[in-house]
C-alpha cells in the first residue's frame, strides 16, 4: 500500500482515508508473526466489510479530477491484470469467497509520481508515472501482481487483526472527518485531518510488514510466471527502482518509501529466475507506445506538453532497433494535439507509424498509431479522416472503439454516424452499466440527436456510475418533470420513473449502511 501527497488532493485524502480505517500501523521494519490467512481476521474487518469500505472509498475517489479513464490506457491495465487474477485463482491463491466478493478492478491516477497501491475490497490504484517509467510490459505486470498478492493474501484484514478493537473503532471514526474534507474540497480541513491525530501520527498510511512484503513477492512471482509473463520483470523492476532509489527522491518515488527495497528482497527476486542465465524481456511495441500515452497525459501543464513535443529530437536507436524512437514520436505527436500543433502532430505520427514498420510487423502497436491518428483527425475537425483511420481495424467492436466513433458523431454534420455511435454505447451499457464514460459520451450523443429523455436518463447512469447517487437522483427527477409534456417519449418516461425508485432504495440502503442507528432526517424513502 502507498499513497501520493505531492499535493493536496481529494484522491489522495480519500486514498489515505481508506488506510486510516485500518489502525495504528506495525513499523514497517518490525518483524511480526502473520496471523494465518485462514484464521478469523477481525469481525469488523471481515470479507463483506473489508468490499463495503473498499467501495466507499472508490465513489470518493471516482469524483476526483486525478481519477482517469483514458479508453486505451484503461484497456492495457486492465488486460495486463485480468490474467493475473486468473493465475490467482488456478495457483490458489485467490479463492472462490474472495474471488465473487471482492471487485478486482485496477484504476488509473493521473500523476507524475512512480506509485500503485491496494485498497480494501479488491481495487488496485495505478499512478501514470508508475507506466511511464517501466520499459516492458512483464516489468508492470509484476507491480501489479504484487499489489494483487497483498489483496488475495488479505494483508489488510490480517495487518488490522494485530490491533485492538478500540483502534479500529478509533480510526474508523477519523474516516468519516476525512470523507466531510472530501466532499468539502477544503484543502486545509484535509491537510489537517492528515497530520492530526493518534492515527496520522503513527503513520499516515498502511505500510504492510517487513513479512508481508516477503509474503507479496512470493506470491506475486507465481502468479506473475502462472499468468505468462516473463519471470524477469520482477527482478528487471526491482533494479530500476534500486537505481531509483540511489537518487535524491524529491517526492517523485512514493513506491520506494511504502515498499522499500532491500538487499534480501532483490536477492529473492533474483534467486527465483535461477542460476541459468537470462536476458532482460525486450520491449514491445504497445508497451512503449502506452509509456508514452502515460508521459503526456500523466501531467496537463503546457510547459510539460511543449517539452515532450521535443521528446523526438533526442531520441536514440536501442540494440540496433528503435524502441526509443518509437516512444517518442508517439510522445510528440499526442503533445502536438494537446497542444493544437496539427501540422507537427501529422508528422511526429508518420515518422512513429516508419519507425513501427522498421521494428517489423506489430498488430497491437499498429492498432495504438491508428487510434491515435483518429485523435488527430477529430481535434482537427475532420470526422471522415478518423472514421478512414478506425477503418483500418476491421470491424473492432471494443470498448475503445465504440468510445472514439462518439467523439466522432459529436463533431461529423452527418446525424447518421453521431446515431450509429449512439446505438453501439446503448448496446454496450445495458451490459456494462457502471461505465460512467459511456454513459457521458452517450448523453452527449443524445443531445445532438435531440433525445432530452434518453440524455438526462443517460446523465443520471452516470452519476450513479461514480456512486454519486444524490446527483443521479436529481437528474431523473428533472427528466420525469420534463416528461410531462404532451410529445415526450412515455416509453422512456417509464424507464426513467423505475431506475428513480431503484436508486433512490439504494440510496437510503446506502445510509443505513452508514449510519446503522438510524437514517438523518430528510433522507429519500423509496
Amino acid at each position: 500500500m502507498s499513497r501520493s501527497l505531492n499535493r493536496p488532493s481529494r484522491l489522495a485524502v480519500a486514498c489515505l482515508s481508506a488506510l486510516l480505517m485500518l489502525g495504528p500501523q506495525t513499523r514497517l521494519h518490525a518483524q511480526v508473526n502473520l496471523p494465518s490467512l485462514g484464521d478469523a481476521v477481525s469481525d469488523e474487518f471481515s470479507i463483506s466489510n473489508e468490499r463495503r469500505i473498499g467501495d466507499q472509498v472508490m465513489r470518493s475517489i471516482k469524483l476526483d479530477p486525478d481519477y482517469l479513464d483514458d479508453p486505451l490506457l484503461f484497456e492495457y491495465i486492465s488486460n495486463l491484470w485480468q490474467p493475473l487474477v486468473g493465475a490467482a485463482t488456478r495457483t490458489g491463491n485467490l479463492g472462490e469467497d474472495v474471488k465473487e466478493r471482492f471487485a478486482w478492478e485496477p484504476f488509473l491516477v493521473r500523476d507524475r509520481s512512480v506509485n500503485a497501491f491496494a485498497l480494501p475490497g479488491g481495487y488496485v490504484g495505478v499512478h501514470l508515472g508508475l507506466i511511464a517509467m517501466t520499459g516492458t510490459r512483464d516489468e508492470l505486470a509484476s507491480v501489479l501482481a504484487h499489489e494483487l498478492s497483498h489483496v488475495t493474501q488479505r494483508h489488510i484484514a490480517r495487518s488490522v487483526a494485530q490491533e485492538s478493537r478500540n483502534s479500529l473503532l478509533a480510526t474508523a471514526a477519523m474516516l468519516a472527518g476525512l470523507l466531510v474534507a472530501v466532499k468539502g474540497g477544503s484543502a486545509d480541513v484535509a491537510n489537517a485531518a492528515m497530520v492530526g491525530g493518534q492515527a496520522a501520527a503513527q503513520q499516515a498510511s498502511l505500510n504492510f510488514s517487513r513479512d508481508m512484503e516477503r509474503e507479496a513477492d512470493r506470491v506475486g512471482f507465481g502468479v506473475l510466471t502462472e499468468a505468462g509473463y516473463a519471470g524477469t520483470g520482477m527482478y528487471a523492476m526491482f533494479e530500476r527502482l534500486e537505481q531509483a532509489n540511489h537518487l535524491n527522491d524529491s517526492g517523485a518515488y512514493p513506491y520506494l518509501r511504502t515498499h522499500p527495497l532491500t538487499s534480501e528482497r532483490i536477492g529473492d527476486a533474483r534467486a527465483r529466475l535461477g542460476t541459468g542465465s537470462w536476458e532482460r524481456p525486450r520491449s514491445a511495441a504497445e508497451h512503449v507506445l502506452m509509456a508514452a500515452r502515460s508521459r503526456v497525459l500523466m501531467d496537463p501543464r503546457a510547459e510539460s506538453w511543449a517539452q515532450l513535443q521535443n521528446l523526438d529530437a533526442g531520441a536514440r536507436t536501442v540494440d540496433g532497433k528503435s524502441f526509443e524512437q518509437l516512444g517518442a514520436r508517439y510522445a510528440s505527436a499526442l503533445a502536438s494535439i494537446k497542444m493544437r500543433n496539427f501540422d507537427r502532430a501529422e508528422a511526429a505520427l508518420g515518422a512513429a507509424y516508419f519507425e513501427l514498420a522498421r521494428l517489423g510487423s506489430d498488430s497491437r502497436g499498429l492498432r495504438a498509431l491508428h487510434y491515435l491518428a483518429a485523435e488527430l483527425a477529430v481535434a482537427r475537425g475532420r470526422p471522415q479522416a478518423a472514421l478512414t483511420a478506425l477503418g483500418q481495424l476491421d470491424g473492432e467492436r471494443s470498448r475503445v472503439m465504440l468510445l472514439e466513433r462518439a467523439k466522432i458523431g459529436m463533431t461529423d454534420p452527418d446525424l447518421a454516424t453521431a446515431r450509429d455511435a449512439a446505438d453501439g454505447l446503448q448496446t454496450y451499457v445495458a451490459v456494462n452499466n457502471r461505465d460512467a464514460t459511456a454513459w457521458n459520451q452517450l448523453a452527449q450523443l443524445w443531445e445532438r440527436l435531440n433525445q432530452p429523455l434518453r440524455a438526462v436518463r443517460a446523465q443520471g447512469e452516470a452519476r450513479a456510475a461514480v456512486g454519486d447517487l444524490g446527483g443521479a437522483i436529481d437528474r431523473l427527477r428533472s427528466g420525469l418533470r420534463q416528461s410531462r409534456s404532451r410529445d415526450s417519449d412515455q416509453i422512456e418516461a417509464s424507464v426513467i420513473d423505475a431506475r428513480l425508485r431503484t436508486l433512490i432504495y439504494e440510496q437510503r440502503q446506502l445510509l443505513a449502511e452508514m449510519y446503522p442507528r438510524g437514517v438523518p432526517p430528510g433522507a429519500e424513502r423509496p
